[in-house]
């Protein structure tokens, strides 16, 4: 990996992100405007360096899903609007804005990895951490994350820690590194909700057993309770893990303005716990690819993220 500058936070958006269109759905093309007009607001956008996006390929999306899986989605949404799964809305170009998505997080770990960027926020949608590697679920068509972490460990960097800090427990990510021991993946989650996986004996199996750390929150919790489980039962693990890189699945429906969560995280809650990466950044000089998940509060989302990006390495 090449020497880090410290200087550059990267942003990736790309305006094909808004042409999956899913009509009245909570996972809707407004998510992404609200962010950019916000942080175009706030006068951040000027301090980040944009990064181009681009389109992956299919044999970059195979690197995590099965080939007839990819050529269903494509031909799925061809037809136009439709339900790839009961919660899962797509259109006629919502194959196309799901390679975008994928290939601006690849844009960003490329940059990373070759010390260009010490964090990137990647703007994009339709979202990834629930998509199986053959199966859409929970408005996601490709697991944006689980592909990002596969392509940086072919680019040399060894070893991959993902946090995800979605309301909603990433089923896809889990599932993509059960049983490897080269990524560490992290989760907080409201418990019980969608999609039912995240229990705490859920630690990995075979090699990968003590690579996966679920700590599941009740309803109600806020960020005092989401700062202790950082704290004291992921930091010092991630720390000796050492990782190389660092990717957020990062969902803002934790917020205690969404709809689809009862969590109390606050605006202020997620950019402490951004802090938190960050330092473990710089002990561990990884950088940090951000790639958005959820998050339904059109205002709540945009503050978040924003705050989120300001503390960011």
């Amino acid at each position: 990996m090449g020497e880090r500058t410290g200087l550059n936070k990267g942003l990736v958006f790309h305006e094909k992100c808004l042409s999956h269109e899913t009509g009245n759905h909570p996972e809707k093309k407004e998510r992404l405007v609200a962010i950019m007009d916000f942080l175009e607001k706030k006068g951040l956008l000027a301090g980040l360096k944009r990064v181009k996006a681009r389109r992956a390929s299919v044999d970059e999306l195979a690197i995590n899903h099965a080939r007839n899986y990819v050529s269903t989605v494509k031909s799925f949404c061809e037809k136009g609007r439709g339900h790839l799964d009961p919660d899962t809305v797509v259109s006629e170009k919502s194959y196309e804005a799901a390679q975008w998505a994928v290939g601006g997080v690849l844009e960003a770990i490329d940059g990373a990895s070759k010390g260009i960027y010490s964090s990137v926020f990647c703007v994009v949608r339709p979202p990834g951490h629930h998509a199986l590697r053959n199966k859409a679920m929970g408005f996601c068509l490709f697991n944006n994350v689980a592909i990002g972490a596969k392509y940086a460990k072919e680019k040399g960097m060894e070893r991959v820690l993902i946090v995800d800090w979605d309301a909603h427990h990433g089923n896809g990510t889990q599932e993509a590194f059960y049983l490897d021991s080269s990524v560490f993946y992290f989760s907080t989650h409201q418990w019980p909700l969608y999609p039912g996986t995240g229990s705490a004996q859920e630690e990995g199996e075979g090699p990968g057993k003590g690579y996966t750390l679920n700590c599941p929150m009740p309803p109600e919790s806020g960020d005092e309770d989401f700062f202790k489980v950082y704290d004291r039962d992921f930091l010092p693990r991630a720390r000796d893990f050492d990782p190389k890189l660092i990717l957020i699945s990062a969902g803002y429906d934790g917020h205690r303005m969404d709809p689809l969560s009862s969590l109390k995280l606050t605006t202020q809650g997620f950019a402490e716990l951004t802090f938190r990466i960050s330092d473990l950044s710089r002990q561990t000089h990884a950088p940090v690819v951000v790639v958005l998940e959820g998050g339904y509060n059109l205002s709540a989302l945009a503050e978040s993220v924003a705050a989120t990006i300001e503390v960011l390495p």
